[in-house]
C-alpha cells in the first residue's frame, strides 16, 4: 500500500471548513477545479458499489435558472401551506449570485434497495466531504446548505431525481475574501470511550 505524508492529510482535514457565500469575492472558480472536486467525490466509499451520488452543477447563466426555480418553487409550496415568507423568497432569488458555482447534491436510491437508505445517504455525505477536502486543497471556499427547497418533494424533478431519491442540499462554491479564522473543536477524549 502506498504511504502518504500523514502531516499533509492531517493538516488538510484540520483546515477544512465551511465558507459562507457572503464571504466570497465574486471571482469565478476555474471549472477544472470543480471537475476535480466532482472526480474526487466519485471515489467516496459506497456499499455494494451503488454509487448513489448525483450532482447538478450551476454556473454562469445556470445560476439564474437555479435562482428562478428555487424561489418560485418555494413560493408555490409555502403559499399553498400558509408558511410563505417574503424575505426567504428574496434570499432564494439573490443568494446564488454570490457564488461562482452551486452543486445540487442528490441521492439516487438503488432500485433493488439492497442497501439501507441511511447507508446511501452516508455515501453521498462522504462524497461531499471529498469535495470539501479538495476545495480546501485548492484554496477554494465551499458551504453545504441544506435549507431552502432541499426538503421539498416538488423540487426533485428539476434536479433529475425520482420519488425514491433525495435532494440532500446545495454545495456553494466561491473564492474566499480573506484568511479564514482558526477552527475550534472540543478535545476528542471527551467523545471517545475505549474498551480494551
Amino acid at each position: 500500500m502506498m504511504k502518504f505524508d500523514e502531516t499533509v492529510i492531517n493538516q488538510l482535514i484540520k483546515e477544512r471548513r465551511s465558507v459562507f457565500p457572503k464571504d466570497y469575492t465574486g471571482e469565478k472558480v476555474d471549472d477544472a477545479i470543480v471537475r476535480q472536486m466532482l472526480e474526487n467525490a466519485n471515489w467516496a466509499p459506497t456499499h455494494k458499489l451503488t454509487e448513489p451520488w448525483r450532482f447538478v452543477v450551476f454556473s454562469g447563466e445556470g445560476l439564474k435558472k437555479l435562482a428562478a426555480f428555487q424561489s418560485e418553487c418555494y413560493k408555490k409550496v409555502t403559499t399553498a401551506d400558509g408558511t410563505f415568507k417574503d424575505d426567504r423568497y428574496q434570499n432564494l432569488m439573490k443568494k446564488p449570485f454570490e457564488c461562482s458555482h452551486i452543486i445540487a447534491v442528490g441521492m439516487k436510491r438503488d432500485e433493488k434497495k439492497g442497501v439501507p437508505e441511511i447507508e446511501e445517504v452516508g455515501a453521498v455525505f462522504c462524497a461531499i466531504e471529498n469535495m470539501y477536502l479538495t476545495a480546501t486543497a485548492y484554496g477554494i471556499g465551499c458551504y453545504l446548505s441544506t435549507g431552502g427547497i432541499t426538503s421539498f418533494e416538488e423540487a426533485k424533478e428539476f434536479f433529475g431525481l425520482g420519488q425514491e431519491d433525495k435532494l440532500l442540499g446545495f454545495l456553494n462554491i466561491g473564492m474566499p475574501k480573506s484568511e479564514l479564522p482558526e477552527r475550534r473543536r472540543k478535545a476528542i477524549a471527551e467523545k471517545v470511550r475505549w474498551v480494551n
